[in-house]
């Protein structure tokens, strides 16, 4: 089947904030040749408008306007063990177009250890790789064992192993110094088939024990839990859009958390939630600190902020214009930094 290569296309089913944006072209490819062929002698094919930019499921970013250029998307689907590993380990390569919930589904069903408390994040597995996606205790960086990509300029392809993927808290190298460098094509994630559950971060142990009932602890029973959880907090983007949580949750020093200490006792908020990284620094929940400021259920226009979760931005009545997402973002923002003297970084890729 050959690639398929459309021009002037609407956007809006492929961001998950349902903005109404449009691309000068989109290519579609289903294999790293087709790939390849986008990228003759180094550079995108002539005739195909530049700049380009790739996108996974389009869950993790904001068309601010239309796209004058190419927006290229992968389509390449496949999940497999690969070669077994020691101590109960497996290893598994999967394609960077699967949808990520679909290959968690994939994991528990085969009673593999691992990704089940990464259960109903939206995306695609290679975004995946890209933003090292977390939540409830686990970050993809700690299942992943390399990343196989594309390098456009040359045409080769390559693997990397995860410790040269400068992995962070919503961070890689993949986002930062190597962005536009490399397109990651597939991934490889190291599983166990040995009793692993990580059931020690926010309310997931009480969650466990709500659907398990007595029953034995599987993958599949942490991502029933896992699932409840997120569905009580947070908008199903087919029926809201949004693109998840916004904003990143604020590291800070122990003299701006003394500050924010300070504001919370007089303004009579109670004991700010915080957590302390192995750097010293201090972790504060954005989400804290844009409900304590009045977030959560505000609406501006036709954007607003999701009811049971201030760190969501949501399409609140399915016409939101990116404009409108901004100024909702800014505003947010601003609020924060002049009650608690931070300020909040988004999540949330800008295009």
């Amino acid at each position: 089947m050959d690639m398929e290569i459309r021009t002037n296309v609407s956007l809006r089913a492929m961001n998950t904030f349902g903005m109404e944006v449009k691309a000068a072209c989109l290519a579609e490819y289903s294999s790293v040749e087709e790939l390849r062929s986008l990228f003759p002698e180094g550079n995108l094919r002539s005739d195909l408008p530049r700049p380009w930019h790739h996108i996974g499921g389009g869950s993790n970013l904001l068309f601010t306007k239309d796209f004058e250029g190419t927006v290229l998307h992968s389509s390449i689907c496949f999940a497999e063990e690969a070669e077994p590993a020691e101590d109960g380990k497996v290893k598994v390569r999967v394609g960077s177009g699967v949808i990520w919930d679909d290959f968690v589904a994939w994991t528990c069903r085969r009673g593999l250890w691992g990704a089940e408390n990464l259960s109903l994040i939206p995306g695609e597995t290679g975004a995946a790789a890209v933003q090292n996606i977390g939540a409830y205790g686990v970050e993809a960086a700690d299942i992943i064992s390399s990343v196989g990509c594309f390098e456009p300029a040359t045409g080769k392809e390559l693997t990397l192993d995860v410790s040269e993927c400068g992995y962070g808290y919503r961070r890689s190298r993949f986002k930062e110094e190597w962005k536009g460098r490399y397109i990651v094509t597939s991934v490889t994630f190291m599983l166990s088939g040995n009793y692993s559950p990580r059931l020690d971060y926010g309310n997931v142990r009480s969650a466990v024990e709500s659907v398990t009932k007595g029953a034995d602890l599987t993958p599949g029973v942490i991502r029933d839990a896992i699932i409840s959880i997120r569905n009580s907090k947070l908008p199903d983007p087919s029926e809201v859009g949004s693109a998840g949580s916004f904003f990143k949750n604020p590291f800070v020093s122990g003299d701006v958390f003394r500050h924010v200490a300070d504001v919370a006792r007089k303004d009579g908020l109670g004991d700010v939630p915080h957590f302390l990284s192995p750097d010293g620094s201090i972790k504060i929940p954005a989400a804290w600190l844009l409900e304590k400021c009045g977030w959560k259920g505000a609406v501006m226009g036709n954007a607003g902020v999701w009811g049971k979760q201030p760190l969501v931005l949501v399409n609140a009545t399915g016409k939101a214009t990116p404009d409108e997402i901004l100024a909702l973002e800014a505003a947010m923002v601003r609020s924060v930094q002049e009650r608690f003297s931070i300020l909040l970084e988004p999540e949330v890729e800008h295009i």
